[in-house]
């Protein structure tokens, strides 16, 4: 008896991660790092009515940015790009025992290298200011009070590698808010600290950097429960380099070189900021904080949604969907990040005004803040473009490429600080970041592109004219009521040498523009096809089927 022709091999089934629950799940991050950025505005507001611009912030600010230097090096870029592939593969072909077992093979041995590094790095403190802020050493005491906050805000790179790894864990099981909703829980410590010192009359600063410490032991505790709630509890084990550890060394090596590329390239910058002027230090964090605004949100949100989906897509053989994911990707990044930054570059002063001139913080501050930021917003489309295209090499398990590209970016920043900083002092060094940021986006597009792993589709090339034409009429309506507005009410938002209004009426008449401006876009994105009804509808939660690893 001979058999019937066998049934044809069926294609492999679609991921159940569909290019709607790329824009869903960018919202869930987009929408908790929209809290954390507005709170974040709020902690700065408080910053810079009690330390202003000038030595004291520019010692707290510098301690601050430490142990951030080195978390960002240690965790989170090497973790996104190392860990969240191997741990979902394990998760999507082993099961999750598996994976928690790599989970905690992981957690073990970072934690007992970020201890060791913290107590060496608490020890030689000075020292290792001395190479990031030399200017300070020119000014009598500054040195030794910036190492002072510094020792007791560095505890905080231990506890927050280790919410990065928390997060991976998190995010690889598609659940995005709870660790997308950790920034929050360092803004309002740091408001709390900033409380308790104009109550209690202890120094501002020291507060401050105290509550830096305990935010990340709240935040590390914050995640602990929420990956129990998820069902991956990762207990503590004795530390070993297994086989996976070793894989997962290997792969994020060339991230942490990468990362120290472009830590060195903060480093300089902070270093030639030092050198510029009192407060510049300070002029080119509190104009950064706005422009991270979009750039946590969106940038954050495409980046932590997209890797997962697609190392899936490809892990799964779906090539056309990994290609269609990296579209949207791109579509989204754009359609949001033109408008900021042509918002923010015309708004510059008026931001600058409303969110810190007040207190210790004068309109001269204001007005090298809105130049400052200005700069850093042509860049903006091209920082949030390298968070949607570098996913693409690292779900391929590329990690080499964008260090590669980053070395090289990161060379043409520092010659044009170089060259900028005379002439253009503070406002060079965002300069630079600005074109630096262009260039790195560019060549990772090209590369994509040349083998092959991006192809822009029709809806793409059909929908950014139309974006773009959105923009540029939201941007003439925006700057001609700017000068409507200065016309009829005068210099709400201060001139050269003079202070802003009043809070409340610059405030007011900031929140108008801001909301004409994203009326008319939206408006005009809507009538041009630039964006389709579907697509906002497809941001409504919907519960999804369980994948495999969902099954217990």
């Amino acid at each position: 008896m001979t058999s019937g022709p066998s049934p044809a091999t069926p294609p492999p089934a679609k991921p159940p991660f569909a290019h709607r629950s790329l824009l869903r799940n960018f919202a869930t991050v987009g929408g908790m790092t929209l809290i954390s950025r507005v709170t974040g505005f709020v902690r700065d507001i408080f910053i810079a009515g009690v330390l202003g611009a000038g030595l004291a912030a520019d010692a707290f600010l510098i301690a601050f940015q430490f142990p951030n230097l080195f978390r960002r090096l240690f965790a989170e870029g090497a973790f996104s790009a190392g860990f969240v592939p191997i741990f979902s593969e394990i998760l999507e072909k082993e099961g999750r025992d598996k994976a928690r077992r790599f989970a905690e093979e992981a957690f073990a041995v970072l934690a007992v290298a970020l201890l060791f590094f913290v107590l060496i790095m608490m020890i030689f403190m000075p020292i290792a200011l001395f190479a990031i802020a030399p200017g300070f050493d020119r000014i009598p005491g500054q040195m030794g009070r910036a190492a002072d906050l510094a020792r007791i805000s560095f505890p905080y790179l231990l506890f927050i590698s280790l919410v990065s790894l928390q997060a991976g864990v998190l995010n690889a099981l598609d659940r995005f808010a709870a660790a997308a909703a950790t920034p929050i829980l360092l803004n309002l410590t740091l408001i709390s600290a900033v409380l308790f010192a104009l109550a209690s009359g202890v120094d501002a600063a020291q507060a401050l950097a105290w509550g830096i410490s305990l935010a990340g032991v709240i935040q590390f505790a914050w995640l602990a429960w929420r990956v129990r709630a998820a069902g991956m509890p990762l207990g503590l084990i004795r530390p070993r380099i297994s086989p996976r550890v070793k894989q997962l060394i290997v792969r994020i090596l060339p991230v942490v070189f990468g990362a120290s590329l472009y830590q060195l390239n903060l480093l300089i910058d902070k270093t030639i900021a030092t050198l510029v002027a009192v407060g510049a230090v300070s002029w080119l964090y509190f104009a950064d904080r706005v422009n991270q605004l979009p750039l946590g949100v969106i940038g954050v949100g495409i980046g932590v949604a997209l890797l997962p989906m697609l190392t899936r897509s490809i892990q799964g053989g779906h090539e056309d969907d990994a290609l269609a994911i990296q579209n949207r990707a791109i579509e989204i990044s754009l359609a949001l990040t033109l408008p900021a930054a042509i918002g923010l570059l015309i708004l510059a002063n008026p931001i600058a005004a409303v969110l810190y001139e007040r207190g210790a913080f004068t309109a001269a501050d204001r007005q090298a803040v809105g130049a400052a930021l200005a700069a850093f917003a042509s860049g903006l489309p091209a920082y949030v473009l390298i968070k949607a295209l570098v996913p693409g090499f690292f779900g391929r398990q590329d990690t080499a490429t964008p260090v590669k590209i980053s070395v090289f970016a990161m060379a043409v920043n520092i010659a044009l600080n170089l060259i900028l900083m005379g002439p253009l002092g503070h406002v060079g060094i965002a300069v630079a970041t600005a074109v630096s940021a262009w260039l790195n986006a560019g060549l990772l597009g090209y590369v994509l592109m040349r083998r092959g792993h991006l192809v822009i589709d029709r809806r793409l090339v059909r929908r950014l004219p139309r974006m773009g034409a959105a923009v540029i009429g939201m941007g003439l309506v925006v700057w001609g009521a700017g000068e409507g507005v200065i016309n009829v009410f005068g210099p709400l938002f201060g001139a050269d040498g003079a202070a802003a209004a009043g809070e409340l009426p610059r405030a007011l008449a900031l929140a108008g523009l801001i909301g004409l401006g994203g009326m008319v876009y939206v408006g005009l994105l809507l009538a041009s096809g630039g964006v389709a009804l579907t697509d906002l509808k497809s941001l409504r939660w919907r519960p999804s089927a369980p994948s495999a690893t969902d099954q217990t």
